[in-house]
């Protein structure tokens, strides 16, 4: 789905990077409210995690392959606004260091990949978690839902785009059909991996998924057969107040383990196992070479990066160098998210307001 330079004309390019630019800020000030002590130490990770597994392409049918998107999984880990970060950290990581996506389009991109995704797959996680039971396996269920559809409606964004400002005279009927067809197939595989990383983080901290907050109800009483909010809790005793304390060191240093973990799974997989890869070209990559839609394409103006097409220059054994690239590109989003998110974490924290009686931010 990384719309290259030359698909969609420079007006529609132009609006949608205002789109793009228009949407970070509003989740600029969104992640705000979403990040904490829990998520925001997380998100960074979860855009490294997102960054390698879409190196991992899957064949979906005949000479096709088709990849992560990942707006639907950030969103329900992390929050919708922290969602679309995400996914706009692995775009530029990638369209800077890897020539992957055109930097003209990256208004296109941001705007099908990060945005459409993230506000479909969280908008249908949310009703659907409010209509199922009130337990994890709805959290999953939901995500599996969620992500599935995310990916055929970012293929009809991208050609309502290609509707407005397509650069070759291709029938839209022709591309919509092609581009929805193949991008349900990829949809299903983009579900399963979204239900079982969000099944495999909320089956040992369910309190670091973003989407299974509120899981458990607020406690009743009933009174005279009416239900009423139960009182709220007498001041904690100072013995109550140490052993919460040191639950809370035990979460830290949970929070501290599953982070340790989910980077290594990152760089092993960018590192090793995206060698076994499907080499097919992806979704958007079949429909444009099929019809036609590639003939403008221009050149990546990154395209003498040493690590264009996710490979170091000048190493000539394909798997060290597709691996050692995939490591740099963990470690740069790692590192580029962790930044972003913990500036604006900081900011949550400066705006805070200060004094016993100020209220919750």
């Amino acid at each position: 789905m990384h719309v290259p330079d030359g698909f969609i004309n420079a007006p529609v390019s132009a609006v949608t990077g205002v789109i793009a630019a228009g949407a970070i800020a509003v989740s600029l000030r969104g992640a705000r409210r979403e990040l904490d002590e829990r998520t925001a130490p997380l998100a960074g990770l979860v855009a490294a995690f997102i960054f390698s597994v879409q190196m991992l392409n899957f064949p979906v049918a005949a000479g096709t392959s088709g990849h992560l998107l990942g707006g639907a999984l950030a969103a329900i880990l992390v929050g919708p606004y922290t969602g679309v970060l995400c996914v706009s950290v692995v775009l530029l990581m990638q369209g800077i260091l890897f020539a992957d996506g055109g930097l003209t389009a990256l208004g296109v991109n941001i705007t099908d990949m990060a945005i459409v995704t993230t506000v479909v797959a969280y908008a249908v996680f949310r009703g659907l978690v409010k209509v199922l039971p009130r337990r994890r396996s709805s959290v999953t269920a939901a995500s599996f839902v969620a992500a599935l559809l995310s990916v055929p409606c970012a293929a009809l964004a991208f050609t309502a785009m290609y509707a407005l400002g397509g650069t070759t005279d291709v029938p839209v009927g022709k591309v919509l059909t092609a581009m929805v067809g193949v991008h349900v197939l990829i949809g299903i595989g983009e579900a399963a991996i979204t239900a079982l990383t969000v099944g495999a983080v909320i089956a040992v901290r369910p309190d670091l998924v973003y989407g299974a907050r509120g899981l458990t109800a607020p406690l009743k009483l009933r009174v005279g057969g009416e239900l009423i909010d139960a009182p709220a809790a007498e001041p904690v005793p100072a013995a109550a107040r140490s052993a919460r304390s040191a639950r809370s060191t035990r979460s830290t240093r949970s929070t501290r383990r599953i982070w340790g973990i989910g980077l290594i799974t990152a760089l092993v997989l960018a590192g090793f196992v995206s060698f076994y890869a499907s080499a097919s070209p992806d979704g958007l990559e079949k429909v444009a070479h099929d019809k036609g839609i590639d003939a403008k394409e221009q050149p990546h103006r990154t395209g003498d990066s040493p690590l264009a097409g996710y490979g170091v220059k000048d190493i000539s054994d394909a798997r060290l160098s597709g691996g050692l690239a995939g490591l740099i590109g963990v470690g740069a989003t790692v590192v580029v998210g962790s930044g972003v998110f913990w500036a604006v974490r900081r900011r949550r924290t400066q705006a805070a307001p200060a004094g016993p009686n100020a209220e919750a931010v």
